[in-house]
C-alpha cells in the first residue's frame, strides 16, 4: 500500500487533489459527491469583494467603481439576491456537517476595504482555511507597480490580524519581479500561495458587436506555466504551494508534485469528465508511485524543483536555441 496524503496550509489531506474554487463547490450535494469520488478538500466558489460590501450596504453608496460602471449595479443587486453572503455561510457550516474533508472558504477581492471583517464570520461558521484570490490588473497608468502590489499586501496584513485559521493567496504571474513578490508573500505569515488565478478572458463577437467570454475552461497545454513557477519557488518561498490551472489527468498531478507543490487544484476537467475523474487521476498516482517504488508522497514531492533537479537552468531558459531553432 502506497501512502497518498499529503499537507497543506498545515491540514492534513488524504490524498494532494483539492476541488478548486468553482461553481462545482457552490453546493452541499456537489461537495459530498466530491469527497465521495476521493478529492482531499474543496475550495468553494468565491465570494466577490462586492457581494460583502452590498451586503453591508456599502457597495453601492461607497464603492467607486460602481461609478463608472453602473450597468454593474443591478448585476451585483440581482448576484446578490442569489447567492446572499449568509447563504455563503450557510453552506460553510452545512458542508463542514456533511462531508469529513477540509472546506476551504474563498473570496475573490481587490482592497482591503470594510469587506474583511466578513473573514471573521467565515471562520466561526467553521471553514478550515481561507483563499484569498487577488488580482489587481496593472492597467492604470498612473500607478507604479510598486503601488499595485502594495494592495497585496494590505488586503493579506488585514486578514492575518482578522482570523487564525490558515491563508492562502491565489496569484497571477502577471508581476516584473515574480520571483522576489512570491517570496515577500510567504513573509507575511500565509501558509501558502495558489499558482495561478484564471481570469476572465474578453472576446470580441465582430456581428454583435459586443464583448463575450471566451476559454471559460483550461486546456492541459496551460499547465506549463504553473509548472515552471512551481519548480522555480517551491524550495525559495517559506509557504505551502498548491498547483492550478491545466491539470487534467494523473500525470498533471504527479508532475505538479514533483516540481514542488504540496496540493493539486482542479475544476475543468470535472466539468467536461464529472467527479468520477478523481479515482482515475488517483489510480494514475498510486500506480506510478508503486511502479517508481515510492510508498508515500513525501518522498518525491519536489524532487525535480529548481533547487534539486539535475538541470535547473532549463526552467530558467524561455527561448531555448534547442527547441526553436529548427522551426521556420
Amino acid at each position: 500500500m502506497v501512502d497518498l496524503s499529503t499537507t497543506y496550509l498545515g491540514l492534513k489531506l488524504k490524498n494532494p487533489i483539492i476541488i478548486g474554487s468553482s461553481g462545482l463547490t457552490n453546493s452541499v450535494e456537489n461537495i459530498k459527491e466530491a469527497a465521495a469520488n476521493g478529492a482531499a478538500a474543496v475550495v468553494l466558489k468565491s465570494l466577490f469583494e462586492e457581494q460583502i460590501q452590498h451586503a453591508a450596504s456599502h457597495m453601492l453608496t461607497q464603492n467607486e467603481q460602481s461609478n463608472y460602471y453602473p450597468e454593474a449595479e443591478d448585476y451585483i443587486r440581482n448576484y446578490t439576491k442569489i447567492n446572499d453572503v449568509d447563504n455563503y455561510l450557510k453552506l460553510i457550516r452545512e458542508s463542514k456537517k456533511s462531508v469529513d474533508i477540509p472546506i476551504i472558504a474563498s473570496i475573490n477581492c481587490v482592497s482591503s476595504s470594510e469587506w474583511t471583517d466578513f473573514a471573521k464570520k467565515i471562520e466561526s461558521a467553521g471553514a478550515d482555511a481561507l483563499e484569498l484570490n487577488i488580482f489587481i490588473l496593472p492597467s492604470d497608468p498612473h500607478l507604479s507597480g510598486e503601488q499595485n502590489e502594495q494592495v497585496y499586501f494590505e488586503i493579506i496584513n488585514k486578514i492575518i490580524k482578522t482570523v487564525k485559521i490558515p491563508v492562502a493567496v491565489k496569484i497571477s504571474y502577471y508581476f516584473s519581479g515574480m520571483a522576489k513578490m512570491a517570496l515577500k508573500l510567504s513573509w507575511t505569515g500565509i501558509a501558502g500561495l495558489v499558482l495561478f488565478n484564471r481570469f476572465y478572458s474578453p472576446d470580441i463577437d465582430i456581428e454583435k458587436f459586443e464583448l463575450k467570454a471566451t476559454n471559460v475552461f483550461s486546456s492541459p497545454s496551460e499547465i506549463s506555466i504553473s509548472l515552471r513557477w512551481v519548480a522555480m519557488l517551491s524550495s525559495k518561498i517559506q509557504c505551502d504551494i498548491a498547483a492550478s490551472t491545466g491539470v487534467h489527468d494523473g500525470k498533471s498531478v504527479i508532475k505538479q508534485l514533483l516540481a514542488g507543490a504540496k496540493a493539486v487544484q482542479i475544476a475543468s476537467v470535472l466539468y467536461k469528465k464529472g467527479f468520477q475523474e478523481i479515482g482515475v487521476m488517483l489510480t494514475d498516482l498510486e500506480e506510478w508511485m508503486i511502479r517508481h517504488k515510492f510508498t508515500s508522497t513525501e518522498q518525491f514531492i519536489g524532487r525535480m524543483s529548481v533547487g534539486k533537479a539535475d538541470n535547473p537552468a532549463a526552467y530558467e531558459r524561455v527561448q531555448f536555441m534547442k527547441h526553436f531553432s529548427g522551426i521556420e
